[in-house]
């Protein structure tokens, strides 16, 4: 189980680095967005690292509230769980 939960978390942290990276790409080119409920729903699954990672490294969504508050919150949060059941 432990191999299974560390290869979600890598997954879904690149996968949400991935879709935070493409939607800086939309936003450059002022094409249809992910919506920021999707972005959310990712770091709440796990990606939550990925997440905060885009936002710095692509400076995206760094000057909303939200996401500079939540991801951080949900950062820990998923901190705590992937403790939780590792050890």
């Amino acid at each position: 189980m432990r191999s299974g939960l560390l290869l979600w978390f890598l997954i879904i942290n690149v996968i949400s680095y991935l879709v935070m990276a493409d939607d800086k790409r939309r936003a450059r080119q002022r094409c249809d967005r992910i919506p920021e409920r999707t972005l959310f729903l990712l770091a709440a699954i796990g990606g939550s690292l990925g997440v905060l990672t885009a936002m710095n490294v692509k400076r995206h969504k760094t000057k909303h509230a939200s996401f500079r508050v939540g991801i951080p919150l949900l950062l820990a949060m998923n901190a705590v769980l992937l403790g939780y059941f590792l050890f």
